[in-house]
């Protein structure tokens, strides 16, 4: 089972106060870009996996989808979810992505934001995704970038011969990473650019597109903060179809 760190309270107060859980999808810097991704939602079954508090739910909705099932693991966001939402064409339903099992067919988009990357086995993940998707299919998601999640601490190394200091990220290194964000001992899942990729191919996707985001120079003037992000990227996005 996935860790279910958004129904700790401290981490669920602090998130609760970061721009994209007070603005929704216009307050996530990475949203134009996921948004250029996705396809033309008139008419389409969506599955969102790992909804939070039900923001694409409900744009989705909006712009013409005919039904969404927003999945998440944690009751706090799912509450919360629940608490903005009159639609009935929007169900809310708890589920671990780390055992995801849906109807094979039942979608023609799944969509995730940042929460693949709490999920440990890849492989599976990618593999029932698939399967839930009708031929030609869509699944579009963002996840935390490899050179994000592969560090866990400051360290370094000598090269080849002997003297070369470089710093160690573990990037390499696939696996487990805890960190301290918004709580301690937040459990994330490290897999490389490369990874990522040969597992979707594996699963059954041709891949469409891929971005390594980073915030545009409007966005840091909008949000000087941002300005940390720009030495490497925050997030991975990837749009890619069932065959």
């Amino acid at each position: 089972m996935s860790q279910n760190i958004y129904d700790d309270p401290t981490f669920f107060a602090g998130y609760s106060r970061l721009r994209r859980s007070i603005e929704g999808l216009d307050g996530a810097a990475e949203w134009p870009a996921l948004r250029a991704m996705l396809p033309d939602m008139a008419g389409l079954k969506v599955v969102d996996l790992g909804c939070g508090m039900g923001w694409f739910c409900r744009w989705a909705r909006e712009a013409g989808a005919a039904a969404v099932l927003g999945l998440d693991l944690s009751a706090r966001m799912l509450e919360r979810a629940r608490a903005a939402t009159s639609d009935p064409a929007i169900v809310y339903a708890t589920a671990d992505l780390a055992n995801l099992d849906l109807p094979p067919g039942a979608f023609d988009l799944a969509y995730s934001s940042l929460a693949f990357h709490y999920v440990a086995d890849g492989a599976r993940l990618y593999q029932a995704v698939a399967r839930c998707l009708a031929p030609g299919g869509r699944l579009v998601f963002s996840t935390e970038h490899p050179i994000y999640t592969a560090p866990t601490r400051p360290s370094w190394a000598k090269g080849e011969d002997g003297e070369t200091i470089w710093p160690l990220n573990r990037y390499q290194m696939e696996g487990p990473r805890v960190t301290d964000w918004l709580a301690p001992g937040v459990i994330k899942h490290h897999r490389t650019v490369a990874t990522t990729v040969n597992l979707l191919i594996a699963a059954g996707f041709v891949i469409d597109r891929i971005e390594e985001f980073r915030p545009s120079p409007d966005e840091v003037v909008a949000q000087p903060a941002l300005s940390v992000e720009l030495a490497r990227p925050m997030f991975l996005l990837v749009c890619a179809h069932r065959h």
